[in-house]
């Protein structure tokens, strides 16, 4: 018993202590078991927490294998196009292949100006630096220099291309943290080729220059053209900026074309091989001008030294054909040359000659010569009794020379260039026919020669001319006109008295030779056939010298074995700080016709403000002599049959 009591005990206890356990009865001892039960109700919650992070985790797991799903659907089905044409954006340039710019030529050919292919020389620093890069990662064995490569391109352009270039500004350019940097511009082509068979990695722009062979020879014409890099790669390419270069840019520069290549990926390194989609240039077409290259450039030296010799602002002076109305020569005394580096300067683009209007003076009398004849007024021989001055409404016009009352026959009321006979004559015309004949003669208004900024000078209206306004138009003031519209006056009685406006641009033609040629403008009758011969035969007698008072205004002009008609002009300039005109202030003028008996060319020249007290201030028509001369030698005009009659002129 002894030895199964305690047995039988522990055994009991056992279960008693399993059973009070159970109903969670406090016993000595219950500590114990105490950590073993906690245990188990904490790995209880371990297990629900990792359910619910593994139900988190595969939700969002397929969340995103969906939204990627989705993305993929948009990226390929519904984006695709767009991307696809965004990512060949980024691989795919296009490269404008520039047009040949056509030339400028005379009525002879000789080329006022043209294109010279040149080349520019480029390089992409960043875009090697990559290549590079990345041909070591593939090479280790054979790595390349990124500062030999550009080292040795900077020593074999210098050169090549000489004191053009300088080798340390090259290493410069070359080693910059730079997308795109050009090295040379205008490089001889066989020179860029050289330079790019060696160095495959520098970019070669085919470009142009504008070359003027004649320097300042009718630069006031042509005008100024140079390679514009802004705007679209389609756009650029020689472009004019004023003159006939910028007005018929549209024809001359012709139609770029363009390719499209591709580029290394992350890089801007041209693929070699790689063009497609060429599309060619179409070059620009030839202008062919009126002008005589020789006469223009007589006429530019011509101008420039009576510039100098009568001490003028400026002198202006056109040749037309008498018939044509076509302009072989318009100069000023101040040109410039389209080839200089140091710049054009200031005003290089105001072509006076058709730009800057003047007040006439004496030779706008014609207008009443011809009205006069025209409305049967008078004739040549009839005389007039012409006194020293005559009132015009409220104003007194004195003629140039004191006198008192003179016989003077028509004739020479316009040879002497009387301002009293001229508006005696003029108020027989009345100021209704003289405004007609005023706009027959197409003043006031644009010639349309073709030359940018031309100005249509300025003629009262009829409405508002005053009392005294008809006492200032007949002599040549209070209107205003260019030396192109006074030549175009004495134009129409050397073609009988048909006036056609000048032109100055005679064809245009294509690069394959077909010719175009410029519309020619009709013709305007101003006055009948008569009367245009009868006043030119009266203007004969403006260069005649003769004595008893019979010589005309400009012997000067006279030139030997030829006939010449032709006007004298002296005006006042208006002076606006006085409020009135000047009495020391002038425009001098002439316009004349070679030979009078049959004509051939009409020459008109003007001066601003000559020193008139100098024996070359006062007139123009020793230039004018001077250029009739050489159009005679040139185009070797048949002598006049006879002589100028010397006709009278004052006196009974």
């Amino acid at each position: 018993m002894s030895g199964r009591g305690p047995l039988a005990r522990g055994g009991a206890s056992r279960k008693a202590r399993g059973k009070k356990a159970d109903r969670g009865e406090a016993r000595p001892g219950a500590r114990a078991m105490g950590p073993g039960r906690m245990r188990r109700v904490g790995q209880r919650a371990a297990g629900t927490d990792h359910r619910v992070r593994v139900v988190v985790v595969r939700f969002l797991l397929v969340a995103s294998l969906v939204a990627a799903g989705l993305k993929l659907v948009q990226v390929q089905g519904f984006e695709a196009s767009a991307l696809a044409a965004k990512a060949e954006r980024q691989r795919r340039e296009e490269i404008a292949i520039p047009a040949t710019r056509g030339s400028i030529v005379d009525r002879n050919g000789v080329e006022l100006a043209f294109n010279v292919d040149t080349v520019a020389i480029a390089y992409r620093p960043n875009g090697q630096r990559a290549v590079i890069d990345k041909f070591n990662q593939k090479n280790p064995t054979k790595k390349m220099s990124f500062d030999v490569e550009t080292a040795s391109i900077a020593r074999d352009m210098a050169r090549v291309l000489g004191s053009a270039v300088n080798e340390q500004d090259l290493l410069t350019k070359l080693r910059s943290d730079s997308t795109y940097v050009y090295l040379a511009q205008d490089v001889e082509p066989a020179k860029a080729r050289e330079l790019s068979q060696k160095h495959g990695e520098l970019n070669m722009e085919n470009r142009a220059r504008r070359e003027y062979p004649g320097g300042s020879l009718a630069s006031n014409v042509v005008g100024f053209a140079n390679w514009r890099m802004d705007g679209p790669a389609q756009k650029q390419g020689v472009h004019g900026l004023f003159g006939l270069e910028m007005l018929r840019d549209n024809a001359l520069a012709g139609q770029p074309g363009s390719q499209y290549v591709w580029t290394e990926s992350g890089t801007d390194v041209v693929i070699p091989g790689s063009s497609q989609d060429y599309r060619p240039a179409v070059d620009g077409a030839d202008i062919e001008l009126t002008i005589d290259a020789d006469l223009q450039y007589f006429l530019q030296q011509k101008a420039a030294e009576y510039a100098r010799r009568s001490q003028a602002k400026s002198v202006s002076a056109v040749v037309l054909d008498a018939k044509t109305g076509e302009v072989y020569a318009l100069a000023n005394d101040k040109s410039f040359d389209p080839n200089a580096t140091t710049g054009l300067g200031p005003g290089a683009d105001n072509d006076a000659a058709v730009t800057t209007p003047y007040e006439p003076g004496s030779v706008n009398k014609v207008v009443t010569a011809m009205a006069s004849i025209e409305y049967g007024v008078t004739t040549p021989e009839a005389v007039h009794v012409v006194d020293g001055s005559i009132r015009v409404a409220d104003r007194q016009v004195d003629d140039a020379w004191p006198h008192g009352k003179v016989d003077m026959t028509t004739t020479g009321i316009f040879a002497k260039s009387s301002n009293v006979g001229t508006l005696m004559l003029a108020q027989q015309v009345g100021p209704d026919r003289y405004a007609a004949l005023l706009d027959k003669l197409g003043l006031g208004k644009r010639t349309g020669v073709g030359l940018p900024g031309e100005s249509a000078g300025r003629v009262p209206p009829r409405s508002q001319w005053s009392g005294s306004t008809f006492g200032n138009l007949p002599i040549g003031q209070g209107l205003s006109m260019t030396v192109l519209q006074m030549a175009g006056m004495y134009q129409t009685i050397a073609n009988d008295g048909v006036r056609v406006p000048p032109r100055i641009i005679k064809a245009k033609i294509a690069p394959d030779g077909t010719r175009t040629e410029e519309p020619r403008p009709e013709g305007v009758r101003v006055v009948s056939p008569e009367t245009a011969r009868t006043t030119r035969d009266m203007l004969r007698a403006v260069v005649q010298k003769a004595p008893n008072q019979n010589s005309g205004t400009g012997p000067a002009a006279a030139v030997t074995g030829y006939q010449v008609s032709g006007k004298t002009g002296t005006a006042q300039q208006y002076d606006q700080a006085a409020g009135h005109y000047s009495n020391t202030l002038y425009w001098i003028t002439f316009a004349g016709i070679l030979p009078a008996d049959s004509p051939r060319f009409v020459v008109g020249m003007v001066y601003d403000t000559p020193a008139y007290s100098t024996p070359d201030g006062h007139s123009s028509a020793p230039f004018f002599h001077d250029v009739a001369s050489f159009l005679a030698q040139r185009y070797n005009i048949p002598l006049s049959k006879e002589p100028s009659p010397i006709v009278r002129l004052v006196g009974p």
